[in-house]
This record gives C-alpha cells, structure tokens and sequence, in this order.
C-alpha cells in the first residue's frame, strides 16, 4: 500500500459515504494522514426550487456543516490529528475529482459506490465512476456490506 498523506473522503449524508469514511479513518490511521472532509452542495439541483425557496441553500450549506463536524469528531476520536472539514458548491464529481484533488494536493480520495444500475448511470452519471475515471491520484470506491 502506498503511503497517504492528504486522504479526501467524499461525505454525501448516504450510508455508502458512512461506509467510505469508515474506510478512509484506518487508511489515515495506518499512513497518519491528514483527512479532508469534503462536501460538494450541487446548486444545479436547486435551480428551479431556489426560486421560489431562498433559504434552501443556506439549509443545504448548515445540513452539510453539521454533517461535516459530525464526522470530525469521530475522526478526532479515532486519534486521527489532522481534519479539515471543506465544502464546496458546484458538481460534486468535477469538484472533487479535479478542483478539490489539486488545491489540497491529496494523494487520496475515497467515495462511496453509488449502486446505481447501468441504466440510471448512463442517464445522469455516476459521481464515484467519474472520480475514477478523472482523478489523478488514487481512488478507493468503497461498497456498503450486503445485508
């Protein structure tokens, strides 16, 4: 296994993310990497609703703080020293594969699998399948254990 230093771990709210985190908190335990915490608010979902609703954004954005401290403090718990908490806005797969990889030079990034049939990720995409496909570090794509 390669040493990781900087490990993203997209956090969505879905138990796949849970299932990610899980993962990327013994990867940083094992290489004592730092871990970033990432949010992607997609505004695009909220085009037309935002018209109508202005203070859906600004829920949207204390859903994802709360969300994203949450998870800090597990990872705190678990003794990993380094967490960043970072949200963004735009498209989750672009942002996290390409904008958020670059800034924080991360050599890491794990997503949960979406589960998604072949027929719905040709229709609107997947965000984990775009991730690996564009990121250009490695990527873990983590499934949720079967019931």
């Amino acid at each position: 296994m390669s040493n990781y230093k900087k490990i993203i771990v997209a956090i969505d709210g879905s138990k796949e993310a849970e299932y990610a985190f899980k993962e990327a908190i013994k990867i940083a335990q094992k290489n004592d990497s730092a871990l970033l915490l990432v949010h992607v608010i997609d505004l695009r979902t909220f085009a037309t609703i935002n018209a109508y609703d202005q203070s859906i954004v600004e829920r949207a954005d204390s859903y994802a703080q709360e969300l994203l401290e949450n998870y800090k403090e597990e990872a705190i718990k678990a003794g990993i020293k380094n967490v960043s908490m970072i949200i963004e806005y735009g498209s989750p797969k672009v942002k996290i594969s390409k904008d958020i990889v670059q800034k924080y030079e991360a050599d890491l990034i794990l997503c949960g699998a979406t589960g998604l049939n072949a027929v719905e990720r040709f229709l609107i995409g997947s965000v984990s399948e775009y991730i690996v496909r564009h990121a250009k570090c490695d990527v873990l794509v983590v499934r949720t254990k079967k019931e």
